[in-house]
């Protein structure tokens, strides 16, 4: 996405360039806190997803925070600007075992100063560590919920295996919930262990005429049962084709940018989504306009208006 002049207005402030944690008052703390976990070497795709997180955060300065009501909502706009968002900068080298180790301490760190903490991936291995990170001790009352067209059940070490990780981890499946899973992207031996798991699979097709609203209320009281925190999991590839083209293995047919962007303020509207990450998505590769970064930084916006609204 090439660098652009960006207009001046005092009367039209911008997103992002949010202060770093450290910038709180003792006693106080943030509503969001932003990581970016640059992950991208054992990606089974080549990608340059590292270059994601500096993308986003650039991409953030296009937008305005405010949110503006509709008729049916009667009420008033809402600066989201004057929520507390700090961004903590990104983790070093977060592939491998000591990577993965570092992730989850600073995520366990910013949720002593933050109600939520969103990571800016990176490839979809982010989601092991951030989640772990934000389950702590709470691993047997957790629950995950991804907005995914893939299950990421497959064996070894990947992006393409986070999702078994934290089963084995020791996340109980019957608190999993897999939104947007497509036909043609995975194989009957994924979808075959995903039913003997006990996860609970929302298909791409089971979405046409619903609110996603509604879907992400469903998910949550599964995703919730226990009363654990639960993560949300935003691979971005999900998404149509034509509206994601930097995400390698998105696909024709998938949510239209409107749905994933419902779906990722419905989440955040609850109080037991603690954590969430971003991923998938190769900056490198975007279209020239930026489309699929420009949807990735829309989706912390998001993310933050239903923290807001809690």
């Amino acid at each position: 996405m090439a660098d652009v002049a960006l207009s001046n207005d005092p009367l039209w402030p911008r997103a992002g360039d949010w202060p770093a944690p450290e910038s709180l008052a003792p006693e106080a703390s943030a509503r969001l806190a932003l990581l970016g976990v640059p992950a991208w070497r054992t990606s089974l795709s080549p990608t340059d997803a590292h270059t994601t997180p500096a993308a986003v955060r650039q991409a953030l300065r296009r937008y305005s925070p405010a949110l503006v009501p509709s008729r049916q909502e009667g009420r008033d706009a809402v600066d989201l600007g004057e929520q507390a968002v700090v961004d903590a900068g990104d983790i070093v080298e977060p592939d491998g075992p000591e990577g993965e180790t570092r992730t989850r301490a600073r995520v366990a760190e910013l949720l002593e100063r933050a109600e939520t903490v969103m990571a800016l991936g990176g490839d979809n291995s982010v989601t092991v560590a951030t989640a772990l990170g934000a389950y702590g001790d709470r691993l047997d009352t957790a629950g995950l919920i991804t907005i995914d067209a893939h299950y990421d059940l497959r064996d070894g070490v990947s992006n393409g295996s986070p999702v078994r990780r934290l089963v084995e981890a020791g996340l109980d499946p019957r608190r999993i919930v897999q939104i947007g899973i497509a036909d043609f992207a995975n194989s009957a031996v994924y979808a075959r262990r995903a039913a003997e798991l006990g996860i609970t699979v929302v298909h791409r097709d089971e979405l046409h005429g619903r609110r996603p609203a509604d879907v992400m209320a469903e998910a949550l009281e599964i995703a919730g049962a226990a009363g654990g925190p639960v993560h949300l999991d935003i691979d971005v590839d999900a998404c149509d084709r034509s509206v994601v083209p930097g995400c390698p293995a998105s696909m024709p047919g998938g949510l239209a940018a409107w749905e994933l962007r419902a779906l990722v303020r419905a989440a955040g509207g609850d109080a037991r989504v603690v954590s969430a990450d971003l991923a998938e998505v190769d900056a490198s590769a975007d279209a020239p306009d930026g489309r699929t970064v420009r949807l990735t930084a829309l989706c912390v916006l998001e993310f933050l208006a239903g923290v807001a609204s809690r």
